[in-house]
C-alpha cells in the first residue's frame, strides 16, 4: 500500500483521525463527502470534535475532488497486505468505517476472494485496531444478505431484530463472520464495534459493478441516460431498498450513538423501502415517461435471481428508529434524488 498522498492537519487531543476502508468506492466518497462538510464528529455519544484527517483506503484512488481537501490523506493499494504487516493507516485512528469487501455475485462466483476480501480483511482491520491500543470506534458495513431461509429456519414475511440470520450466499455467510468479528472484539475491549445491516442501495451512478443487486440501479440509471438495462427476475419481485444518503445517515448514526442508546454489539437492520421490480419500472415511466422505462428489457438469470429471492423485502426496524433512523419517502422519491444528485 501506498504512503499517504496528503497528510492532512496535525490530529491533536481536541480532534479526530477518521479512516474508512473502501474510501474510493460510491458510499465511502458519499461518506468522505458528508464527514468533511460536517467538520465534525462526536464518537460514541462524546462531544464532536473537529476532523484533522480523513484517511480514505482503498485500492483505486478516489475520484472528484476529495483528495484535494487538505484533511484528506490517500492510501492506495492491497489492504490485507499493508495491515498484515502492521497498524498501518490504522495505527491513529479514532474511527473507523470499513466498508471495504467483494460484493456478492463476484463472491459466489469466486469464493477464494470472497473470503480474502471479507473475511480476512475485515480481520486484518480488526487486528490492526486491537495493535494500536486505542480503542477506536470501529463501525462495520454488514449486509441484508446475511438473511436467507431453510426448510428448518424459514425466512419470516417481515424481518425483525430478532430474526435469526441464516445466510444463503458466501457474500452473506461472509459478513455474518464479520458481524461476529466485531461483537468479539468489542466484548473484549479492543474496539467500540457497531455493525448495521445495509439494505440494497439505490440508485447507483456509474457503471455496473459485480453485485447480484446492480441491476436495481442498472434499471434506473442506463434508461434515463438513454441505454437499454435489463431486470433478470420476474416483475413481482420483492426487494429492500435505500438511497445513498440514507446509507450514509445510518453508519453515521453507529459511529455517533452513546453506548447506552446503541444497545448490545449486535447488528442494526437500518431501514428500506420495500418495493417489487415491476414498481420500479412504473415509478421510472411515471417520472421520465414511457419512451425511457420501455429500454428496460425482462430476460431472466436465474443466479442472479436465486440470489435475490433469497434476501428478505421486508423489514420491521424498531431498533433503528429508536436511534432516529427512518425509510426514504417511496421509491419515487429515491429517483428523484438520484436525478437531482446527477443533474449538476
Amino acid at each position: 500500500m501506498a504512503a499517504p498522498e496528503a497528510q492532512g492537519s496535525a490530529v491533536t487531543d481536541e480532534s479526530l483521525n477518521v479512516v474508512i476502508t473502501g474510501g474510493a468506492g460510491f458510499i465511502g466518497t458519499r461518506l468522505a463527502a458528508e464527514i468533511l462538510s460536517r467538520g465534525s464528529v462526536g464518537p460514541a455519544g462524546t462531544a464532536s470534535r473537529p476532523v484533522a484527517r480523513l484517511t480514505l483506503v482503498d485500492q483505486a484512488a478516489p475520484a472528484g475532488r476529495l483528495s484535494q481537501d487538505p484533511r484528506v490523506a490517500v492510501c492506495q493499494g492491497d489492504l490485507v497486505a499493508a495491515l498484515e504487516a502492521g497498524a498501518g493507516p490504522l495505527a491513529d485512528a479514532d474511527v473507523v468505517f470499513h466498508l471495504a469487501a467483494a460484493v456478492s455475485a463476484e463472491c459466489e462466483r469466486d469464493f477464494d476472494l470472497g473470503m480474502r476480501a471479507n473475511v480476512t480483511g475485515t480481520q486484518a482491520v480488526l487486528a490492526a485496531c486491537r495493535r494500536a491500543g486505542r480503542t477506536p470506534v470501529v463501525v462495520f458495513a454488514s449486509s441484508l444478505a446475511v438473511f436467507g431461509g431453510t426448510d428448518s429456519h424459514p425466512l419470516p414475511a417481515v424481518v425483525t431484530d430478532s430474526t435469526l440470520p441464516v445466510p444463503q450466499s458466501s457474500y452473506g455467510t461472509q459478513k455474518l463472520i464479520g458481524e461476529q468479528f466485531v461483537a468479539d472484539y468489542t466484548r473484549k475491549g479492543f474496539i467500540q464495534g457497531r455493525s448495521v445491516r445495509l439494505m440494497t442501495v439505490a440508485v447507483r451512478p456509474g457503471r455496473p459493478n459485480g453485485a447480484a443487486s446492480g441491476f436495481l440501479s442498472g434499471v434506473i440509471r442506463e434508461p434515463l441516460a438513454g441505454l437499454r438495462a435489463n431486470a433478470p427476475v420476474p416483475a413481482d419481485t420483492a426487494v429492500a431498498l435505500s438511497s445513498p444518503a440514507r446509507a450514509v445517515e445510518g453508519l453515521l448514526c453507529a459511529a455517533e450513538a452513546a453506548p447506552r442508546r446503541w444497545g448490545d454489539p449486535t447488528a442494526v437492520n437500518l431501514p428500506s423501502v420495500t418495493v417489487t421490480v415491476g414498481e420500479m419500472v412504473r415509478t421510472l415511466e411515471r417520472v421520465a415517461g414511457p419512451a425511457v422505462s420501455s429500454l428496460v428489457g425482462w430476460e431472466p438469470d436465474e443466479a442472479i435471481a436465486a440470489i435475490v429471492r433469497s434476501w428478505p423485502a421486508r423489514f420491521a426496524t424498531t431498533r433503528a428508529a429508536t436511534l432516529g433512523l427512518g425509510p426514504d419517502d417511496g421509491f419515487e422519491a429515491i429517483v428523484r434524488a438520484y436525478l437531482r444528485d446527477t443533474a449538476g
